[in-house]
């Protein structure tokens, strides 16, 4: 059965904050504090395109036996409840319930409904039916959760509140690295299961929202990876059947390329994507997190499909790794440096794989041999590689190193909207002060990425030897300077 509605509990993490997806507690233990409250919101989505109605594609797989009428009956309910509590509301909250509902609407025109999949979708719509209802408001990204589930939301501003999957795999990390919280782990995993929808050959957990460019329902290797580690540690502490087997089936998006799964496979191995709607994307905390995921569930289930494609990401991302390293500060993606939070993310997602792989150990025993009973002999050990360690320290060197900073330009013409150029190592807030015999004649401030960025400069009408002074504070604080001289004269050349 799905959750009663209940009364809301707004969540504050203290994790670090994703770049898309929002906070995360990976899983050390749990960094959230509760507190009663609320959520909030903008605008609701685009009306769906032509196509089955919700109510006709419910019928459809009614009238063929894919889902039961009890379930009709329920899907349908919670649908025109939906419908009939937005007539009633304004503003913010009729933007977001409706913005849900165009989901819901646009996934049936689709063709999308499915029987696994309705369960997390309908759900989603019954939650944010109860919130916008009688909830007050709060900012957008706060994560929210309801009495009695243990699964996490977030309020995503023009989107309702959605499953934050991440987050609620995270939990469940957090239950089990604590110790003694087996009774929320145990209900953690009771709920999650039944809200996989099948996918790529097995099952994923997907969100349901329109997302930087991505419509529903997609996934994430991120998430899913990090639910492997979630289920197979419950199996192992519990020794349930289905905790395994949901385990197992999850490996199938990372055995099937985009858009239904995340596997892109390359010369030398293959990476696991953030988002299956976005192929071309390399970011690489997330491709890092996948293979901590995959790596803890090799090493617990010692199963020899997850050690095939541990091994093809590791080739992968032992190449890949340095490349997001400046050697000032880390890469998010193959175009831009990484803002703090995610700096410090992805140092810690490689002392995690650092701290599985630095020892070029075997990740799993090879099973049995099923006709004779024995073991053959141990698979060949991961090859012990220090480029995840290597980074790592380097990575949080960066967080108390200060950037290297210069002035580039010598001369510039007079009355000329001018770029001031100058060096920089790593992504900094720049400020630019100009003086003429002491006086301050123009200030400028920017935040710039590495490289020989420009900063405004209106230079004036007389020309003379200008002072320049630069300083650059990073994202972590560290603070450098550098000083020099710019000639404006008439004619002159930018230089």
């Amino acid at each position: 059965m799905r959750p009663a509605a209940t009364n809301g509990i707004v969540r504050r993490m203290r994790a670090v904050r994703a770049k898309h997806l929002g906070t995360i507690a990976l899983g050390v233990l749990s960094m959230s504090v509760t507190i009663l409250g609320g959520v909030g919101g903008l605008t609701s989505s685009a009306q769906a395109a032509r196509g089955p109605t919700v109510a006709a594609a419910l019928s459809s797989l009614k009238r063929s036996g894919a889902i039961t009428a009890t379930v009709y009956q329920q899907d349908y309910a919670a649908y025109t409840a939906a419908e009939s509590s937005l007539k009633k509301l304004s503003g913010t909250r009729r933007s977001e319930l409706g913005a849900v509902l165009a989901n819901v609407q646009a996934i049936a025109a689709a063709g999308e409904f499915i029987p696994s999949r309705l369960g997390a979708l309908f759900l989603t719509l019954e939650r944010n039916r109860q919130w916008w209802t009688t909830q007050p408001l709060v900012a957008s990204r706060v994560r929210v959760s309801f009495a009695g589930s243990k699964l996490v939301w977030e309020y995503y501003q023009g989107q309702g509140i959605e499953i934050q999957w991440l987050g609620t795999f995270g939990e469940g990390n957090g239950y089990y690295l604590a110790g003694n919280e087996n009774a929320n782990l145990k209900q953690l995993v009771s709920e999650i299961i039944p809200l996989a929808t099948d996918r790529a050959g097995g099952i994923a957990w997907e969100y349901m929202f329109q997302f930087d460019g991505g419509k529903p329902p997609w996934t994430s290797g991120l998430s899913q990876a990090t639910a492997l580690q979630v289920l197979s540690r419950a199996w192992s502490r519990f020794k349930e059947p289905a905790d395994l087997t949901a385990a197992q089936q999850a490996l199938g998006i990372f055995q099937t390329p985009p858009p239904a799964g995340v596997r892109v496979t390359s010369a030398i191995g293959a990476h696991y994507l953030e988002y299956t709607y976005a192929p071309t994307d390399r970011i690489l905390n997330g491709e890092i997190q996948a293979l901590v995921g995959l790596y803890d569930y090799t090493s617990i289930t010692q199963d020899p499909v997850g050690l095939k494609l541990f091994e093809a990401g590791d080739a992968e991302e032992r190449v890949r790794t340095p490349l997001y390293n400046t050697g000032a500060w880390s890469m998010y993606d193959q175009y831009g440096e990484s803002d703090l939070s995610y700096h410090e993310l992805l140092t810690e997602f490689l002392q995690h794989l650092c701290e599985r792989t630095r020892k070029g150990e075997p990740i799993a025993a090879p099973p049995a041999t099923p006709t004779t009973g024995t073991t053959p002999a141990p698979s060949p050990a991961i090859a012990g590689d220090a480029i995840y360690c290597t980074t790592a320290e380097q990575l949080t060197a960066d967080l108390h190193t200060p950037p290297a900073i210069s002035l580039l330009t010598t001369t510039l013409p007079t009355s000329a909207r001018a770029g001031v150029q100058l060096s920089l190592s790593k992504v900094s807030t720049v400020h630019l002060t100009v003086r003429s015999a002491g006086k301050v004649v123009w200030s400028n401030s920017a935040t710039v990425e590495r490289g020989k960025p420009k900063l405004l400069w209106p230079t004036p009408a007389k020309g003379g030897v200008y002072a320049v002074t630069l300083t650059a504070t990073d994202l972590a604080g560290n603070y450098a300077t550098a000083t020099g001289t710019i000639t404006v004269a008439r004619g002159a050349k930018a230089h």
